[in-house]
């Protein structure tokens, strides 16, 4: 029988009058992997900082092969063979690959150890890389790299640890379905090599692939465990919200023949020799699949007036517009929901009523000044609409969870009803329950008449939100698929390049 190796036994965290844990007990064992699954502000991210020594416990106790630890920082919880994958990435864009694998434990060399002796920090973290099949070296910086190859970095960081348990938040969030296949076989690697894993992630389908057993936390509590035959999205989600959810998915809609958004031998300064013709109707949500890489992103910026577009030309609703800064898209009906929601849709240290204005500063201005009560009414009636969890209009975005600060985003553009919603990656790190308030949402837009272009590496979301999927290979668009086509298969097929019977080219 499998030892165990960690024990939590009746841990709570208050904060104040806040209770963020209460009463948690499961335990782990020698080369288990336990999946940890929960709403977003379940107390998954507190428990983690407990483990990882950021915080104590209010009371409770923490064991590591039946002794009772008290972590006295993040440093002490790595020595006892605690490693993590943050889902938020932790980088330092201005050094190499090599220097953030190895930060503050890097080889020296010279008069007394003064300087790091880059080669032999490079030849250390090359296997690492290797295993991941990364596609960049040590010596890249990090400035260099996409949002998935970060996340290969923050990957490749805990594996070089010695680590006894791995923790895993949201590791495959930015990753394509090929990248996460891989990380899913180097989990099943630590396994076989006697490492536990703690697997956090709101993808329920690669619970269900890899996981041994799956704690279920609701309201900072316990609120179930499954054993590996009781294992199933629907067994996780029932626990986790406290009701059955019999799809997260919408059924397709019934679209207009008109195009919202028509793109025209459009080129862009990732792919500059290739051209990209493609249309969204009114009333479609369309999904861009691709792997990293293939311009997805680089194609939704263009579109919106972030980067240029070197040729062709845009149609909204029929008709030609000139987009080359993103107050000229807004002004034509272009919203966009973009990748990184902390670093380019929200301002974290201003107010809900700040952030949901942005766009809409004329619309609350008197005289050139913003008349502050009712941009906070405008705001509070939108925290209603859109089910955000928040005090109120004044709460900073920062106090938020993920998917509450994605609710404000939609909060910030739907109102306006654009006629194109660009959507990149607007799951990414968002739990089930609010995951499905905005495939309501995305679809309510739809039904407006927008054209909604989805652009998502989650291959379940795409399959199941979209009612046509355009496929992007270094570029161009491959292939597009109907909805009685969908299948990975033909998907996977059409991102590396290769055509699919039954699909075509727009």
């Amino acid at each position: 029988m499998t030892s165990t190796l960690l024990t939590l036994e009746a841990v709570s965290k208050t904060f104040g009058p806040v209770v963020a844990l209460e009463d948690v007990s499961f335990s782990i064992g020698r080369g288990e992997v336990v999946g940890l699954v929960g709403e977003n502000g379940a107390g998954k991210s507190t428990l983690m900082k407990i483990l990882g020594g950021v915080i104590t416990p209010s009371s409770g106790r923490v064991l590591i092969e039946g002794r009772e630890i008290h972590f006295a920082n993040a440093r002490h919880s790595m020595n006892e063979g605690i490693a993590f994958v943050h889902q938020e990435l932790n980088s330092f864009p201005n050094l190499s690959v090599a220097a953030n694998i190895l930060i503050g434990r890097e080889p020296r060399k010279g008069p007394f150890d003064l300087f790091v002796d880059e080669k032999k920090a490079e030849a250390l973290v090359q296997p690492l890389l290797q295993k991941l099949r990364a596609d960049f070296t040590p010596s890249t910086p990090v400035a260099d790299l996409s949002i998935a190859q970060r996340q290969l970095v923050e990957i490749a960081r805990a594996l070089s640890f010695d680590a006894r348990l791995v923790i895993m938040d949201e590791p495959t969030s930015s990753l394509t379905l090929s990248e996460s296949n891989r990380l899913l076989e180097i989990v099943g690697e630590l396994k076989a090599a006697g490492v536990s894993v703690i697997f956090i992630t709101h993808r329920l389908n690669e619970i269900v692939e890899i996981a041994d057993r799956v704690v279920v936390l609701r309201d900072g509590r316990l609120a179930g465990t499954l054993k590996k035959s009781e294992i199933s999205p629907q067994a996780m989600i029932a626990h986790m919200i406290g009701r059955t959810l019999q799809t997260l998915y919408l059924p397709p809609a019934i679209t207009s023949a008109q195009d919202g958004l028509t793109l025209i031998c459009v080129r862009t300064e990732n792919f500059p020799q290739e051209e990209i013709t493609l249309s969204v109707r009114r009333g479609e949500i369309l999904g861009l699949a691709g792997l990293i890489g293939a311009g997805r992103s680089e194609l939704a910026k263009a579109i919106f007036g972030i980067e240029p577009l070197l040729a062709g030309e845009i149609r909204i609703n029929g008709s030609p517009v000139q987009v080359t800064t993103p107050g000229e898209a807004i002004a034509a009906g272009v919203a966009l929901i973009p990748e990184d929601r902390k670093q380019s849709a929200l301002l974290l240290a201003e107010s809900i009523a700040e952030n949901i204005g942005l766009n809409n500063w004329q619309q609350f201005s008197r005289g050139g000044l913003v008349d502050a009560g009712e941009l906070r009414g405008h705001a509070a009636r939108q925290i209603q609409a859109f089910d955000v969890h928040a005090p109120g209009p004044d709460a900073h975005l920062s106090a938020l969870s993920g998917g509450n600060q994605q609710k404000v985003i939609l909060a910030k553009w739907l109102p306006r009803n654009p006629a194109v919603l660009i959507c990149d990656e607007p799951t990414r790190g968002v739990d089930v329950g609010a995951r499905h308030e905005i495939y309501l949402r995305l679809r309510k837009a739809a039904d407006a008449g927008a054209a909604v272009l989805l652009i998502s590496s989650d291959m379940e979301e795409v399959l199941g939100v979209s009612d046509r999927i355009a496929v992007m290979h270094e570029g161009r668009i491959s292939g597009t698929l109907q909805r009685e086509n969908f299948s990975e298969h033909n998907v996977l097929q059409l991102a590396v390049g290769r055509a699919n019977q039954g699909d075509h080219a727009e």
